[in-house]
């Protein structure tokens, strides 16, 4: 679910909640994620949160100690729970690690994943921290250039679809914004990107661009727990098999191999052949 437009506007509401507040306690209820062993989690204790920051799929909670980067990988997310909120449903993912603030609220870093996939990291600089150093630059970030566009694609023969999910060469993309980004570029997703003339490489920029600002635009404002209800309601295509496309009208098909996770148009994208067929 967390790619960069959600996890703005989640950074943007943990910044307005947490700022100010001092942790009061962490538990760890799976001690895989907790990945600073010599950084144990009760050195926070009494820290004030002095800001959040997003990197890529990355939250870092800014304090007067270390900074605590949060990787929430495939499937995290982040619960926020005032005083008096009613305990997790049954049917919500399970929090792996918690904060509690002196205000009473908590902040659960939840997995909905199969195998463990969030990730939590002790870093004097966050910029730093081993999986946000990795990262590539940010194609939801102001300072985002065609320059970094074009290093990111270079003559490379992979794919666009797996490219553009490289977090080492454009932070924040995950599966379902690929789609939607090919899909606005009218292009396929096993194109390798060695093989886009300059219209195409034109057009895919201008949608990596428009695509994220455009949803985080949208869903800033939008409480956490209805981010990714707010993110599937606003997909044109991944998702959407069988659906007509809004563009062109023709049916929304998966794409080979994804397991039905990815979807194309083939009449917007593929010339009107499906992939595979």
């Amino acid at each position: 679910m967390p790619e960069s437009p959600e996890v703005d506007a989640l950074v943007g509401f943990l910044d307005d909640s947490l700022r100010g507040r001092r942790i009061t306690g962490i538990e760890v209820v799976e001690f895989r994620a907790w990945k600073s062993r010599d950084r144990p989690p009760e050195s926070f204790i009494g820290a004030p949160v002095t800001g959040v920051r997003r990197f890529g799929k990355h939250v870092a909670l800014l304090t007067d100690r270390d900074d605590l980067v949060i990787g929430l990988g495939r499937a995290g997310w982040i619960r926020i729970r005032a005083t008096g909120d009613a305990a997790a449903a049954e049917d919500e993912p399970p929090a792996i690690v918690g904060f509690a603030f002196d205000d009473g609220t908590t902040l659960e870093v939840t997995d909905a994943g199969e195998w463990l996939s969030i990730a939590v990291t002790a870093a004097e600089d966050p910029v730093l921290a081993g999986s946000v150093a990795r990262l590539g630059p940010d194609p939801l970030g102001q300072t985002y250039t065609r320059a970094d566009f074009d290093r990111a694609l270079g003559t490379r023969r992979k794919q666009l679809k797996a490219l553009l999910q490289e977090q080492q060469s454009m932070a924040g993309i995950g599966n379902a914004y690929s789609d939607e980004i090919l899909h606005a570029a009218g292009l396929s997703p096993v194109v390798r990107a060695s093989d886009l003339d300059d219209a195409e490489r034109d057009r895919l920029y201008a949608a990596v661009r428009t695509v994220l600002s455009d949803a985080a635009r949208d869903r800033r404002g939008i409480p956490i727990s209805d981010q990714k209800a707010a993110k599937v309601a606003a997909m044109r295509v991944h998702g959407r098999t069988g659906e007509p496309c809004p563009v062109c009208g023709v049916a929304i098909e998966d794409l080979p191999g994804s397991k039905g996770g990815a979807q194309y148009c083939p009449g917007c994208q593929t010339g009107g052949v499906p992939l595979g067929g």
